[in-house]
C-alpha cells in the first residue's frame, strides 16, 4: 500500500507544491520524507510534433503529471526473520491537530503511511530491530493535509482534523489503551488561546522537513517509456466484456509502481458502460488491462504476476491515450461554446469507446444550433488556440471565474486549471492535447433524448472522425456492390442512389410478402381440405412442413375446425428449432400442451383448445405422436 501524491513539473522547471485538479489528492512539498523515490508522470498536453517522434514531450511547457509512492515493501513483508516490535508512542489532542511521536532513536528505512482513518507506522531502531504501529483513528482525519519529520531521537507526525475544534478523548478508534501508547502531558493543556501556537508549531515542523527531505529527479521523459520498480503485487480480479457481448471475469494481479506513465481512471475523464478512459499500456511488455485509483494507490491489473522490488519498464499505449486526449479536450471545447452561444450547460459527459456523449441542460437542442456549434468549434481549431495549463490556489478569486462542477470533499492544496486561450478555463486534471490544432477536426453525429429536461449531444473528434469515416465509406462501398445491378431496381445505383434504391426494396419486399401470405393463406385451406377428407382422418393428425409460420397453422386448424381430432402441427427445421401447434378437445390440449412443449425442449401457452409455441428439438416430433396416440387409446379405452 502507498500513498499516492500528485504534482505538476514542467521539463526545465520542477514545481512540487499543491494538487494538480479536481479530484486529485494533494501533494505534500515534504514527500522525500515520507519514502518516497521517484514520480509516476501522466503526460496531458502533447506537443504538436510527438506523433513524429513517438513521444508527448515535444516542448518545455508541455505539461506532466507525476504521482508519488511509498514504498510499502516493508509493509508486505511476512514472515520476517525477526518479528515485529511496536514503537513507544505519545499523542496529545489540540484544536486543528493531532500530534503523535513515535519514539525510536536512529531510525532507519522509515515509512509513515496516514490515510483518512488510520496511520501505519514501521521502521528499524538502531539495533535492526523492525518497529510496527497500526492506528485506526477515533475519528476521521485529512490524510491530504497531514505531514510527518524525522530527527535522531524520533519521528512525529501532526494530522490534519477533519472536524476541527472537536476533542479527541482518545486516539484509537476503540475505547482501549495499548501498552505502547500514552499521552504527552508535557504537551497537553488547555485550546483556549492555543491556535496561535499550534500554527506555529506547525509551521516549524514544515520548515523542518522542507530542510531535510531529499527527492530523486523524475525520470527521463524522451519517450512514452520509463524504468520503475515493482512496489506490490497481489492477487486480484477484473470484471470485463468478452467478445460475446457476456460479461467476463479474467484472474491476475493488481500491480503498484513506485512511478507510473499510465492515467487511472477519473480526473473528469467519465468512462460509459463498455469503455474505460484509463491508460492501457505494458510493464516489462506485460499487457496492462485497466489502471485504476484505489484510495491514494494507483493499481495495475496484469494477468502476470511481477516480483516486488524487481526493476520494470513501463510504456504507454500512445493511439489510446492520444485518443481520450483528443475525446477530453474535445468535449471542453464543445461545452463551451454551447454554453456561449445558446447557455446550454454541461451536466456530464461520458467518453465512450466509439463514441462520446455531452448531457446539456436543456429539453431540446435544435439542428440549427447543432450546425453552429460545430462550425464554431472547428473554426476555433483552424485558429490553432494554444491549450494551457495553470496553478491557483483555493483563495485566489479567479477560482469563482473557471468553470467546474465544484470539489470533492477531500480536497486540499492548489486547483490544476485547463484553459483555452479566450475560450474556457476549466477545473480539471484529466488528458489534454497542448493546442486545438491536435484534435483535427470535430463531427457531431446528432442529439438524443436524455433524463429530465437533458439532451445528449453524441460527437466525435480527431482520429475518431476520420475512423468514421473510414467505416462509412466502406459500408457505402458494399452497399452501392449490393443495389447497383438489384433487378427489381432496372436503374444503376451509385451510393447518392442508397436512399431510394432502398425505399424501392422495401416497396417490392412489401408486395412479396402480401403475394406470399396470400399464397401461404391458399395452400393452408388446401391442406386442410386433403386432410378432412383423408381415409387416415381420426384420432391423431399430424403434419410438418419446413415453409410456414403460426398464422400458416392456424389457418388449417381454422378451415378444419373439428374439436374431436387431436390436431399436431409443426413448421420450421426437421432437427432443430421451429414452431408447434396442437388443437382439439379443450381439456385434452390443456392436459397434453405442456407435456408436448418439454418433448420438443421449448415453451408454449394456450387457450380454448389450442396449445401453441417454440421448439428447439424438431427432431423428437415422433415421440410426441406416440405421446398424443397413447393418450387416445387410453381414452377410448376407458369408453
Amino acid at each position: 500500500m502507498g500513498r499516492l501524491f500528485l504534482t505538476c513539473t514542467f521539463l526545465d522547471i520542477p514545481k512540487w507544491e499543491g494538487l494538480q485538479g479536481l479530484c486529485s489528492p494533494r501533494v505534500s512539498s515534504e514527500c522525500g520524507s515520507l519514502g518516497c523515490r521517484a514520480t509516476f508522470h501522466l503526460p496531458l498536453n502533447p506537443s504538436p510534433d510527438h506523433k513524429r517522434r513517438g513521444s508527448c514531450w515535444g516542448c518545455p511547457q508541455d505539461l506532466k503529471i507525476a504521482a508519488l509512492l511509498l514504498d510499502s515493501k516493508r509493509h508486505g513483508a511476512a514472515g520476517a526473520a525477526m518479528a515485529r516490535q511496536h514503537a513507544r508512542t505519545l499523542w496529545y489532542d489540540r484544536p486543528k491537530y493531532v500530534f503523535m511521536e513515535f519514539c525510536v532513536e536512529d531510525s532507519t528505512d522509515v515509512h509513515v503511511l496516514i490515510e483518512d482513518h488510520r496511520i501505519v507506522f514501521s521502521c528499524q531502531n538502531a539495533d535492526g530491530v523492525e518497529l510496527y504501529n497500526e492506528i485506526e483513528f477515533y475519528a476521521k482525519v485529512n490524510s491530504k493535509d497531514s505531514q510527518d519529520k524525522r530527527s535522531g531521537r524520533s519521528i512525529t507526525c501532526f494530522v490534519r482534523k477533519w472536524k476541527e475544534n472537536v476533542a479527541w478523548p482518545r486516539l484509537t478508534k476503540e475505547d482501549i489503551k495499548p501498552v505502547w501508547l500514552s499521552v504527552d502531558f508535557d504537551n497537553w493543556r488547555d485550546w483556549e488561546g492555543d491556535e496561535e501556537a499550534e500554527l506555529a508549531q506547525v509551521e516549524h515542523y514544515a520548515e523542518l522537513l522542507k530542510k531535510v527531505s531529499t527527492k530523486k529527479p523524475p525520470p527521463a521523459m524522451d519517450d512514452l517509456d520509463f524504468t520503475t520498480t515493482v512496489v506490490s503485487c497481489r492477487p486480484a480480479e477484473l470484471q470485463t466484456e468478452g467478445s460475446n457481448g457476456k460479461k467476463e471475469v479474467l484472474s491476475g494481479f493488481q500491480v503498484v509502481l513506485e512511478d507510473t506513465l499510465l492515467f487511472p481512471e477519473g480526473g473528469g475523464q467519465v468512462g460509459d458502460d463498455l469503455g474505460k478512459p484509463d491508460d492501457h499500456g505494458t510493464i516489462n511488455d506485460i499487457s496492462v488491462l485497466r489502471v485504476t485509483r484505489r484510495g491514494a494507490q494507483a493499481d495495475h491489473f496484469t494477468q502476470t504476476p511481477l516480483t516486488p522490488g524487481t526493476e520494470v519498464q513501463v510504456r504507454v499505449d500512445w493511439e489510446r491515450r492520444f485518443d481520450h486526449m483528443q475525446q477530453h479536450s474535445g468535449q471542453h471545447l464543445i461545452t463551451a461554446v454551447a454554453d456561449h452561444l445558446y447557455g446550454l450547460k454541461t451536466t456530464s459527459w461520458e467518453l465512450g469507446r466509439l463514441r462520446s456523449v455531452i448531457e446539456l441542460d436543456g429539453p431540446l437542442v435544435t439542428a440549427e444550433q447543432v450546425a453552429a456549434i460545430e462550425q464554431d468549434v472547428n473554426e476555433k481549431i483552424r485558429d490553432r488556440l494554444p491549450v494551457n495549463v495553470r496553478e491557483l490556489s483555493l483563495d485566489d478569486p479567479e477560482v469563482e471565474q473557471v468553470r467546474g462542477r465544484g470539489l470533492p470533499e477531500d480536497h486540499a492544496g492548489p486547483i490544476r486549471v485547463v484553459t483555452i486561450k479566450g475560450v474556457d478555463s476549466n477545473m480539471c486534471c484529466g488528458t489534454h492535447v497542448n493546442n486545438l490544432s491536435d484534435l483535427q477536426v470535430i463531427k457531431i453525429l446528432g442529439t438524443e433524448k436524455g433524463k429530465k429536461n437533458k439532451t445528449n449531444l453524441i460527437f466525435l473528434a480527431g482520429n475518431r472522425v476520420l475512423k468514421w469515416m473510414e467505416r462509412s465509406h466502406g459500408t457505402e462501398k458494399a452497399l452501392t456492390a449490393l443495389l447497383k445491378y438489384a433487378p427489381s431496381l432496372r436503374l444503376l445505383c451509385g451510393a447518392e442512389d442508397h436512399v431510394e434504391a432502398v425505399k424501392k426494396l422495401q416497396n417490392s419486399t412489401k408486395l412479396l410478402q402480401k403475394n406470399n401470405l396470400n399464397l401461404l393463406r391458399d395452400l393452408a385451406v388446401h391442406i386442410a381440405y386433403s386432410l378432412r377428407n383423408s381415409p387416415d382422418w381420426g384420432g391423431v393428425v399430424t403434419l410438418h412442413r419446413k415453409e410456414g409460420d403460426s398464422e400458416f397453422m392456424n389457418i388449417i386448424a381454422n378451415e378444419i375446425g373439428s374439436e374431436e381430432t387431436l390436431l399436431f402441427l409443426t413448421v420450421g427445421d426437421e432437427r432443430g428449432a421451429g414452431l408447434f401447434l396442437l388443437a382439439g378437445p379443450a381439456e385434452a390440449v390443456e392436459t397434453l400442451g405442456p407435456r408436448v412443449a418439454e418433448v420438443l425442449e421449448g415453451k408454449g401457452a394456450g387457450k380454448k383448445g389450442r396449445f401453441q409455441g417454440k421448439a428447439t428439438n424438431m427432431s423428437r416430433r415422433a415421440e410426441v405422436q406416440a405421446l398424443l396416440q397413447d393418450f387416445i387409446s387410453t381414452q377410448s379405452a376407458e369408453e
